[in-house]
């Protein structure tokens, strides 16, 4: 069981997020900052911060493992409010995983629900944790991290997990009916349907 979701769905997300919020987060920080920093100077500043943190993450996408932890816990440090600090966790959590070390990983994710700049980045990272938490046999706890998430956020993903969830605890029928919930919500990964039918149609796993 892959403990991540793609990349391509982490980057819709990201970029769902700031199609909502860009120009208000952008708004806000102008009204905050222009009076103390005027507005060329604050520009400026903005812009070099975005350029340190983006320097960082980068430097995360190499194959020296060493140094992207070093620079992710640096933008962590550094930066721990902007969307680079919050990729730069998530990064931290997959080489952590990948090292087997799954508490390491359940650690980062829960610091980017609780500093990420909004709620898709955070739901984000509650359904990597609980897929973590799930595959480490901690099914409540993994439970109680998406009962975290908002109804909206990628319901089928949600739903499958749910379903996921149910089954290690033994709870055939929350199983197959979180999957019918995963199914009518547009889930297009085969696997979905495998595993509601693996169930058998009585209750019973067949």
């Amino acid at each position: 069981m892959s403990a991540y979701l793609e990349e391509e769905e982490q980057i819709e997300a990201i970029r769902n997020w700031w199609k909502e919020n860009g120009r208000s987060v952008i708004a806000g920080a102008v009204l905050g900052l222009a009076a103390i920093f005027g507005w060329q100077g604050w520009q400026g500043w903005q812009r070099g911060q975005a350029e340190a943190a983006s320097i960082l993450y980068e430097q995360m996408l190499g194959d020296d493992m060493d140094t992207a932890q070093s620079a992710g816990k640096h933008l962590l440090g550094e930066f721990p409010e902007s969307v680079y600090a919050s990729l730069a966790a998530m990064k931290l959590a997959q080489i952590a995983y990948e090292r087997g070390e799954k508490g390491t990983a359940v650690e980062n994710l829960q610091w980017v629900a609780a500093h990420a700049p909004d709620s898709v980045i955070g739901d984000l990272a509650r359904v990597r944790q609980a897929r973590v938490l799930l595959d480490i046999g901690k099914q409540e706890r993994a439970a109680r991290v998406l009962s975290e998430i908002k109804k909206d956020f990628m319901p089928a993903v949600v739903a499958e997990l749910r379903g996921d969830i149910a089954r290690a605890k033994g709870d055939t029928a929350a199983a197959r009916e979180a999957y019918e919930v995963a199914m009518r919500a547009g889930a297009t990964n085969e696997l979905v349907r495998m595993k509601y039918q693996a169930l058998g149609k009585g209750g019973e796993a067949s």
